[in-house]
């Protein structure tokens, strides 16, 4: 991307963002209300991930666990793991715990469109090549996002999920977002945000 495409892209984030949390505002209202109602604790999770130039910052979702269940854990594993609420199964199966991030988008910390963000424990394990995903902003979706939609249900079926994760989806995720960094253009991320929608609808 050239000098004017990123103004561009930054651009096309913070208008689409804004208008995104407008338009969506009685949805954050009802979510949070569902949220408070069935469990004690904040509405609003907030993780520390790694984002462009190795720098930590507060990723925003809708809490879809027990207060403090992360201790216990950072990956989730589907419908076997006992930490998440009803209606925090629901927000993740529909992807809608991640709508908080259009926050993080208009403070500049992540883009529509880049890298999922990671947390440091999984960053630390990455190989010089495997780092220059953080030369970007990381995002809300990704080659990576569309291809491991279902990680969860996939880390349910091994009896080592970290394991799992760590030998071969993430790697495996890494190489889409690496390829990813290759082929990046404003055209290209309109055509993922369309990708990324009709996923999550069907």
């Amino acid at each position: 991307m050239d000098a004017i495409q990123i103004r561009m892209k930054r651009c096309f984030d913070l208008f689409f963002s804004i208008v995104g949390i407008i338009i969506l505002s009685p949805v954050f209202i009802v979510i949070a209300i569902v949220i408070a109602l069935e469990s004690k604790g904040g509405v609003i999770y907030r993780q520390t991930r790694v984002g462009r130039n190795n720098k930590d910052f507060n990723l925003f979702k809708f809490r879809t666990m027990f207060v403090d269940s992360d201790k216990k854990g950072l990956l989730t594993v589907g419908k076997k793991d006992a930490r998440i609420t009803k209606a925090g199964y629901i927000l993740r199966q529909t992807k809608l715990d991640e709508l908080p991030q259009l926050f993080n988008v208009v403070k500049g910390d992540m883009s529509l469109i880049g890298p999922r963000p990671e947390v440091r424990k999984y960053v630390n394990l990455y190989t010089p090549e495997q780092l220059r995903v953080l030369t970007v902003r990381p995002g809300l979706s990704d080659l990576a996002s569309l291809e491991y939609i279902n990680e969860n249900e996939l880390l349910a079926q091994s009896e080592t999920p970290e394991e799992l994760y760590i030998s071969t989806i993430m790697p495996a995720k890494l190489k889409l977002n690496l390829e990813y960094i290759q082929k990046q253009s404003f055209i290209f991320d309109l055509q993922l945000i369309f990708k990324t929608i009709l996923k999550i609808i069907f």
